[in-house]
């Protein structure tokens, strides 16, 4: 019974709770050197992206509010912040991608380590070697990611350029797939180290889709705060890794592996 109720409670922890244990898990004894890594690649792109990105928005917010017809400019105090958000989450998705993908290896290699630690198994592919032998198959997993994200991206950014449904229903809809593409990204670390095909783990996160939503979210706001979003990648690793244990790692591995 008290078993039971132990692991209603694990199954019931919200993402909330993973993407602030992420800041916690990087902390850890023999988890900050896998850590340094992908939080270097982390702030070269990112860090230079945004501090470009924010030098172009003054130019860039007026020509998308252009397209908004005469009679909606009385709404412009609103669809302005809309249309910042908009470029925001646009370009942040994009240059995180662009990270996520350099340093995929060693954000595999991090979440790998950080399950072990966490359940006391370790990976029988746990080595130099076998990072190197498995870079091959996680890149080529990015490339799966991408090609399921960019049919999609391009479907909303085509939406942005209709007069008014463009600046208002748009960035909802940027808003709530980057939290979802976000959830994929990270949670599908410790997926693919198992070897768990794409839309196997795509399905088995609509199990717990609020849960991910609400990490996903975390995820997006935290990456548009600067100084903030040069460390996300690996709290973002080690936040969706505790998940994977907590919550899918029994459905897809041997007991005691």
């Amino acid at each position: 019974m008290a078993q039971n109720t132990m692991q209603n409670e694990i199954t019931s922890r919200s993402g909330v709770h993973y993407f602030f244990a992420g800041w916690r898990l990087i902390m850890l004894p023999g988890i900050k050197r896998y850590v340094l890594l992908p939080l270097l690649v982390n702030i070269a792109l990112l860090g230079g992206t945004f501090w470009w990105l924010y030098r172009q928005l003054s130019l860039w917010i007026p020509q998308l509010m252009s397209y908004v017809p005469d009679w909606l400019h009385w709404l412009n105090y609103l669809l302005w912040p809309l249309c910042v958000l908009a470029v925001l989450l646009i370009f942040g998705y994009f240059f995180s991608t662009v990270a996520n993908v350099i340093a995929s290896p060693f954000s595999c290699l991090l979440a790998e380590r950080l399950e072990t630690h966490l359940t006391g198994h370790a990976s029988p592919d746990s080595g130099l070697v076998d990072l190197m032998r498995d870079t091959p198959r996680i890149l080529h997993r990015e490339w799966v990611k991408l090609c399921y994200y960019l049919p999609r991206a391009l479907i909303l950014l085509a939406l942005h350029f209709i007069p008014a449904i463009g600046q208002t229903l748009v960035p909802v809809l940027w808003f709530l797939f980057s939290v979802w593409m976000l959830a994929i990204q990270y949670c599908d670390y410790p997926f693919d180290n198992h070897k768990v095909p794409f839309p196997t783990m795509r399905a088995a996160l609509r199990r717990y889709k609020v849960a991910n939503m609400q990490f996903g979210a975390l995820v997006s706001v935290f990456t548009l705060i600067p100084i903030v979003n040069l460390v996300i990648l690996p709290v973002a690793v080690c936040g969706a890794t505790a998940m994977w244990v907590d919550k899918y790692r029994a459905g897809y591995t041997v007991s005691g592996s």
